[in-house]
């Protein structure tokens, strides 16, 4: 039971023998989910990581995919030297003794993402998906000031939500980061609170700075920035910063010239909702249910914010 002294998180994953951790908004964002992993592999469960791709997985020799749009990247994995956050990380998982098969999807719509979601559920006997976003606006539920970049956060809701599994959760990590994609925060808390009077929100979690699952995170971004040099996670870079108690404008790499980052303890603070019920709560996701490509995607969206009367956007008042 959840209470106090047993954080919601992991009383709602209390009892999964085989959980899916998966990136939801492409990229690096199976390294936000790196911590809890840790915490569950330690603990004796069973994990497995995924990631919605950007990578050229269609360049993947075939061998390399398990089913239809779903590519098992392991250390030994072949080609995309330039960018291939997967193949790094399964690099890093290798050389710490964990699992180090990293499932990535290609650019796809809710239908075939979902098709591939049911494979590995299947094939892992899984019990448990939580999505990780690097952010928060999977959060988002469509008539805020801005959405950030939704188009595959919403592709990885639509599919997961979609599916039979006992414990479906979202997991945001990086509060705050999203502002610089148009993301109201005042607007996230919003939200948040109206999913805690559902029942459907299940806390903050700090990452512990001096804990083994933020030193191994750190680890495993400061990896994965050296081997994409011209290409690192911003949205990781600062999560790690603030894990090591850095605050303000840490700047790490050159694609951030020009702007004044906020590096802050929020983001090293896991927030979880129920997926369920983000997903009713959605005002568009019904109109994704059957997109086969990303572009199809990010056309429907474009169409409901045409029409849609968007809630005005406050500032934070302290």
């Amino acid at each position: 039971m959840a209470g106090l002294a047993t954080p919601p998180l992991f009383a709602a994953l209390a009892g999964a023998r085989s959980v899916l951790i998966a990136g939801a908004g492409g990229g690096f964002d199976v390294y936000a989910g790196l911590p809890l992993a840790v915490a569950l592999w330690d603990s004796g469960v069973r994990v497995r990581l995924a990631n919605y791709s950007f990578a050229q997985l269609e360049l993947l020799d075939l061998d390399c995919w398990l089913a239809e749009n779903i590519a098992a990247v392991t250390p030994e994995t072949k080609g995309l030297p330039d960018y291939f956050p997967e193949r790094v990380l399964a690099e890093w998982l290798a050389g710490q003794g964990f699992p180090s098969t990293v499932h990535a999807f290609p650019r796809t719509g809710v239908a075939p993402l979902r098709a591939a979601y049911r494979y590995l559920v299947e094939r892992y006997e899984v019990d448990a998906i939580v999505l990780v976003d690097g952010g928060t606006d999977i959060l988002l539920r469509g008539d805020e000031a801005g959405l950030g970049t939704p188009v595959e956060d919403m592709t990885s809701l639509g599919a997961v939500a979609g599916l039979d599994v006992p414990v479906r959760l979202v997991c945001c990590l990086g509060f705050g980061i999203d502002a610089y994609h148009g993301v109201n925060h005042v607007q996230v808390l919003e939200n948040l609170a109206a999913l805690d009077r559902e029942g459907a929100y299940l806390g903050a979690l700090s990452i512990p700075g001096r804990g083994r699952e933020a030193t191994l995170y750190r680890d495993a971004v400061a990896r994965a920035s050296a081997a994409t040099p011209l290409r690192p996670s911003i949205v990781n870079g600062q999560i790690a910063a603030a894990t090591r108690g850095e605050a303000g404008d840490v700047q790490f790499t050159r694609r951030t010239s020009g702007s004044t980052l906020f590096v802050n303890p929020l983001m090293a603070i896991y927030f979880t909702v129920e997926l369920a019920a983000l997903a009713r709560r959605s005002l568009y996701l019904d109109r994704l249910e059957h997109t086969v490509g990303a572009r199809q995607v990010a056309s429907r969206i474009d169409d409901f914010r045409y029409d849609v009367s968007r809630r005005k956007p406050r500032a934070f008042p302290h």
